[in-house]
This record gives C-alpha cells, sequence and structure tokens, in this order.
C-alpha cells in the first residue's frame, strides 16, 4: 500500500472543533462535481487508498488546515449570485463522511441561507450521523468504484459492503444521487462486472444520472511530488471504443448515462 491506512478514530477529526472543518482545498465556479456552478470545498482525510488517486495529498487524516464554518457561509454567500437555479456547494474529498456530524451543521447553515447542498463520497460509514448528514443533502454524488468485493480491495484497500449499504439508504429516503464510476483498463472495464454493476442498480428510482469518468494520468505528478509509489504509471487512459462500450453496458440499464 503506497500510503499507510490510517486509524480513524472519530474524536481525531470529526468531534474536536465542531465549528472547525479540517479541508484541503476550495474551488471557486466549479462546473465538474454536481450541477450548475459550484463552491466545491475539498476536505482533507480518506481512509480509501484508491490506486489511481487524483489528490494523494489529501489522504492525511493529519494534514490540511482548519477553516472555521461561518467563514465557508461567508465565501458560499459572496457567490451566490453565480449558483442560479441549479448550482450551490458541493463537498468533496478526501472523504466528507470522516466529519459527518461537522458537515450536518455546514449543511444546515447553508439551507437557512437558501443554498443546494451536494456531497461527493465513497460511502465510507453508515451510521446515524451519516443518515442525518444525508437528509441535509439535496444531491448525493456516490463513487461506487467497482462491484466486486475483491476487486474493490484491489484497486481501493477495503472492500465495497458499506458503500453499496449508503447506496441502499439512499434509495430508501427517495431523496436523489448521481452514481461515478471510474474506468481504468486492466481494473475496472472488465465488461461481466459493468454488467453486474448495472443490474444492482438498475430497479433504484432515485439514481438520476450515472457518470463515466476516464482514467487519466493528470495526478501523477502529485505521487512523485510526496513520494509516493504510483502502481498505474503504466497504464494507459482508456480509448474512446473503450469508454463508449462501458456507456453502452451503463445504457441497457440507465437512461442518463454521462460520459466526464
Amino acid at each position: 500500500m503506497y500510503f499507510p491506512q490510517q486509524e480513524y478514530i472519530d474524536d481525531s477529526i470529526d468531534a474536536h472543533n465542531p465549528d472547525l472543518l479540517r479541508i484541503h482545498s476550495i474551488e471557486t465556479l466549479g462546473t465538474h462535481d454536481g450541477p450548475g456552478i459550484r463552491m466545491v470545498v475539498f476536505v482533507q482525510g480518506c481512509q480509501f487508498r484508491c490506486l489511481y488517486c487524483q489528490n494523494p495529498d489529501t489522504l492525511d487524516i493529519h494534514g490540511g488546515s482548519f477553516l472555521p464554518i461561518e467563514e465557508l457561509i461567508e465565501k458560499a454567500l459572496h457567490q451566490k449570485s453565480y449558483f442560479g437555479k441549479k448550482g450551490g456547494i458541493t463537498v468533496s474529498g478526501g472523504e466528507p463522511l470522516l466529519q459527518r456530524e461537522k458537515l450536518i451543521h455546514f449543511f444546515d447553515r447553508l439551507h437557512e441561507n437558501g443554498i443546494h447542498t451536494c456531497l461527493d463520497s465513497n460511502g465510507r460509514v453508515l451510521d446515524s450521523k451519516t443518515e442525518q448528514l444525508l437528509e441535509r443533502t439535496d444531491l448525493l454524488l456516490l463513487d461506487v468504484k467497482h462491484i466486486n468485493k475483491e476487486w474493490h480491495k484491489k484497486l481501493t484497500g477495503l472492500k465495497n459492503k458499506t458503500t453499496l449499504r449508503v447506496a441502499e439508504y439512499r434509495e430508501s429516503t427517495g431523496k436523489p444521487m448521481w452514481l461515478r464510476y471510474v474506468l481504468v483498463p486492466g481494473w475496472s472495464d472488465q465488461e461481466e462486472y459493468l454488467h453486474e454493476w448495472g443490474r444492482h442498480f438498475t430497479s433504484y428510482k432515485t439514481i438520476e444520472r450515472v457518470e463515466i469518468i476516464p482514467f487519466h494520468q493528470l495526478g501523477k505528478h502529485k505521487w512523485e511530488i510526496l513520494g509516493l509509489e504510483y502502481q498505474l504509471a503504466d497504464t494507459l487512459p482508456p480509448t474512446a471504443e473503450e469508454v463508449n462500450k462501458a456507456a453502452e453496458i451503463f445504457r441497457l440499464y440507465f437512461k442518463n448515462v454521462k460520459i466526464k
């Protein structure tokens, strides 16, 4: 494993300093993480160890910096005029669910100011706090990285049981979600598993969109800067034909499939 998995203790990142969010960075006028124009807050800390991680600098739960939630609210209000009817705030990562209790308060404050909330998550945690946060999440972007638990573990270091439970829970609430899938040649492009992925979710009523994200090498330099071994250095991005083939398979099961 290129970066050691860290034992996650609630008190270390979520419960302490309840008015401060541990973040990595903020993107303004984002258009790739949810509908419309959005302010994207990238939080720090993740337990997944995805071989293709674009931002390995967000993994360390002790990294990043603390920012007052009220300061984030002020930033959101300054940009609200750009959001229009569809835009808003997306919290991505890292993994936002590691700070779910703080995000409950953050999303409540956003709703008080009429701002749409979106959560981009790998579904690492499902408990009562996660459920409370999802109740306040207008749109969930759920990254389901592989349907097969063993391949999921090869890709991320962890199995997919909790991720699938989060999807099932979200479906039970009737609130909308988008599913995301990173297509990596030799790792997540097996046709039988693409069909299995589609069959698993095809009956879900809350899935408004499925996004295919083709693997790329744009984050490779970050691994090199951090002195980490990048195990997919020799893996080529999928060809247009390979991407379109995956999209054709998913379109057998979903009405709205987009290639990012």
